[in-house]
């Protein structure tokens, strides 16, 4: 595993190959920074080429998720120049260019991005509350478990903002956009069993729990499993699902069959006729290109 130094977050990699991520400044109840979101980014692109990551937990540390952005900063708040009089056109051609990349960006929208390009898994544990882009930020993990004592709310409303973290790509995609809407219109904090009843979280868990469910989904996910073929898995639900026409997802999937025919395909037929355990040798960092 990549070795860093965080001062925000804490990561643990056990036998399996389960990560937990740690958003780890309970004191403030892990409560979002620039920091954070610089090294939030950088954990999940380093994750996307680490070979010894399979899936990814996130949690809070203490009673928290996190409980938005710490508001406390001085300057903007958001680590955004207020001197720069972005148009979409800069957004648009220059996107990574100074002053755009760092002091126009959205900080939040960065971190889904690395987290939507990591081709693992990663499932949210909401521990607490977490609302603002701790709500957010879950919405681009591939599945959300929620505790009884979680607190979830897109409050952008209540300050004056707008929904960050392009979560307005990832939410009306899981809950529909009616109960988007509602949601974001009403900037009100829901309770676990209401975002299982709006389909935001998969289910809704005891805390004492929540983490054993989300390591036991993690392992049946990729315990025995392919990397390369999860991986590509992942990709091409994200990318078909929002594809023009099904003769998009069919391109994709011929080449990724392709592939994976060849490769560790072969390998889970042979342990399939065997009646033995398979061994994958494909690694996820090193994927074949299927767009």
């Amino acid at each position: 595993m990549t070795d860093h130094t965080y001062e925000t977050l804490a990561v643990t990699v056990d036998s399996d190959g389960i990560a937990t991520l740690l958003l780890n400044r309970p004191d403030a109840l892990n409560s979002f920074t620039v920091t954070m979101a610089v090294e939030l980014e950088r954990f999940f692109l380093d994750a996307a080429d680490d070979d010894s990551i399979k899936a990814i937990v996130v949690t809070g540390a203490g009673r928290a998720f996190c409980a938005g952005m710490d508001l406390s900063a001085t300057g903007n708040v958001f680590g955004l120049d207020e001197s720069a009089n972005p148009t979409p056109a800069d957004l648009r051609d220059h996107l990574y260019d100074e002053p755009f990349h760092t002091g126009v960006r959205d900080t939040g929208g960065k971190v889904t991005l690395a987290i939507h390009a990591c081709p693992k898994p990663v499932i949210a544990a909401i521990n607490g509350p977490a609302v603002g882009i701790g709500a957010t930020m879950t919405l681009a993990m591939d599945l959300r478990l929620a505790s009884t004592k979680a607190r979830i709310g897109f409050v952008f409303g209540r300050l004056g903002i707008v929904p960050e973290a392009a979560s307005t790509w990832f939410l009306p995609r899981i809950v529909g956009i009616q109960q988007a809407l509602e949601w974001v219109y009403s900037a009100e904090i829901i309770t676990g069993e209401a975002a299982l009843a709006g389909r935001l979280v998969r289910s809704v868990h005891e805390p004492e729990d929540l983490l054993d469910e989300a390591y036991r989904l993690a392992r049946s996910f990729v315990v025995g499993r392919s990397p390369v073929a999860l991986a590509l898995a992942k990709q091409m639900l994200y990318r078909n699902s929002a594809a023009a026409h099904p003769i998009e997802a069919h391109r994709a999937d011929s080449l990724a069959m392709w592939h994976t025919s060849i490769a560790d395909g072969k390998e889970g037929v042979a342990a399939f006729l065997e009646k033995r355990d398979p061994t994958f040798t494909g690694r996820a960092s090193d994927l074949p290109e299927i767009y």
